[in-house]
């Protein structure tokens, strides 16, 4: 992946990338938009505690195609709320951690989801050789 960041627009306003080049030839995966549900069920309180959730049950779903987080190439979150954005965002520069290439990004405040204790929903690009 290659990051596009031409000049004559602003710097991005966090840790994502303009855009990403992709290379012909690749295999793709397109998750569905994970909310915070464990496998017992449970659903944590909180948008970092919910954001970290659904990384995991992505890089869950990227493992089965053996991907991982530095094959994400774009990034897709609802939160219910302004005051969701940091917790999302903390959880979401933890899953990126340790990428070389940021992948694009949107974020969007939604009114809600199939549940009023979900705060938080992720979905995610991949693509790897």
């Amino acid at each position: 992946m290659k990051p596009l960041a031409p000049s004559g627009i602003s710097a991005p306003v966090a840790r994502y990338s303009h855009g990403v080049e992709l290379p012909a030839g690749l295999r793709w995966v397109r998750t569905a938009g994970q909310l915070a549900i464990g496998a017992d069920g449970s659903v944590p309180e909180g948008s970092e505690a919910q954001a970290r959730m659904c990384f995991d049950n992505i890089a869950k779903i990227l493992a089965e195609a053996d991907m991982g987080a530095g094959d994400v190439c774009h990034v897709t979150a609802y939160v219910t709320d302004r005051a969701h954005m940091a917790g999302y965002m903390i959880a979401r520069d933890a899953f990126l951690e340790s990428v070389s290439v940021l992948p694009t990004s949107t974020l969007l405040i939604v009114s809600g989801f199939t549940r009023p204790e979900f705060v938080v929903e992720v979905e995610v690009w991949a693509a790897a050789p």
